[in-house]
């Protein structure tokens, strides 16, 4: 196995979980790699998405869940469900060199634009956001949410932290400024992976939110902090058949770079589909291998 130290770790492609939740931290790249927690064991894999191989692994974090990564690639962060920590290592040598306890289980984490911050979802009931200090490693406060926290996301412009609950089926909106709740949201379904579309200036323009049971996803003004739209993703061709096992029926979404097209998955489908931005027509779909793809 080839182990890191000689590489800059500056941009990461992280999935967190088996749930496969897909960001890609802002900072300038001389890799690219995927980490893959492991919640049925005690190791995180990085891969190397050009020969599809295991290039490194970091050893002894049991049911680690969310994985955040530094701007300059020098920590990477992991909840860890066992210990009830944020794990922190070391990214040249990819050992644990802190962990800091939680309020309470973690499940995803997000990391603040500068880096300063990692947000960590806490699912445990009464459920939180708990705010770490990446310069002391420690856990600088506690913000309780409506509900158990499963995702938390950052803004574009950095300027919130977006956490949905399953349970309660709220979003939970916190100013990353004061640490306060700024507002929260109620909607008809649990809160599943969600994505933004960013104004010219950077500011948040929509929410879009996959919902539990929902095969299509929802769309949130930002400033009206309203439901405008809610899509339902194609039927499957006659002939295919549906991937019934699993959880959602949708289950991850992006916004490219560009902001002109969202992608948006298709467990049910086993299928990708791109729709373009704002206008949010279907354009293209795209078929999937594996039993239901997911992220």
């Amino acid at each position: 196995m080839i182990m890191l130290q000689s590489v800059a770790l500056r941009r990461w492609l992280t999935l967190p979980s088996a749930i496969l939740v897909l960001t890609l931290p802002a900072a300038a790249a001389d890799k690219v790699r995927i980490l893959q927690t492991n919640s049925a064991g005690d190791n995180v894999h990085i891969i190397d998405p050009v020969t599809n191989k295991v290039v490194g692994e970091i050893k002894d974090i049991e049911v680690s869940h969310g994985v955040a990564v530094a701007p300059d690639g020098s920590r990477i962060y992991v909840s860890d469900e066992a210990a009830t920590t944020l794990d922190i290592v070391d990214g040249k040598t990819l050992k644990v060199i802190k962990r800091v306890p939680l309020s309470g289980r973690p499940n995803n984490i997000a990391i603040g634009r500068d880096g300063r911050r990692v947000y960590v979802a806490i699912i445990e009931a009464p459920g939180a956001v708990d705010v770490i200090d990446t310069a002391t490693m420690t856990l600088a406060k506690t913000i309780k949410t409506k509900g158990g926290i499963h995702n938390p996301y950052v803004t574009p412009d950095g300027k919130f932290v977006v956490a949905g609950s399953i349970q309660s089926k709220v979003v939970n909106v916190i100013d990353t400024k004061t640490e306060e709740m700024a507002w929260t949201l109620e909607m008809d379904l649990g809160i599943r992976p969600m994505t933004f579309l960013a104004n010219e200036d950077g500011s948040t323009k929509w929410l879009f939110l996959q919902l539990t049971d929902l095969h299509g996803f929802a769309v949130v003004d930002f400033q009206t902090r309203k439901e405008i739209n809610r899509i339902t993703l194609p039927k499957l061709a006659a002939g295919k058949t549906p991937v019934l096992e699993g959880s959602d029926a949708s289950h991850g979404m992006a916004v490219t770079s560009d902001r002109k097209t969202l992608l948006v998955d298709s467990r049910l489908n086993s299928a990708l589909y791109a729709y373009s931005l704002p206008d949010l027509k279907l354009i293209g779909g795209a078929d999937l291998t594996g039993k239901g793809a997911a992220w």
